[in-house]
């Protein structure tokens, strides 16, 4: 899986996470600065570990 970054046609930052095979998994916000975009990726990576899952379709 990888990150990339890119500018948009507005001229904004944004990121795409891509799974191995090149589907494209989840697609960012524009971000004004190049640093946010990877300021999210950032916090993205590092908590993604604790993240829990919730099973909405249980009743």
């Amino acid at each position: 899986m990888k990150f990339t970054i890119y500018k948009d046609k507005a001229g904004e930052f944004r990121f795409r996470i891509v799974a191995t095979n090149g589907n494209v998994l989840a697609a960012s916000e524009g971000y004004k600065a190049k640093a946010s975009a990877q300021g999210a990726i950032d916090r993205i990576k590092s908590d993604a570990a604790g993240a829990t899952v919730v099973d909405e379709t249980t009743a």
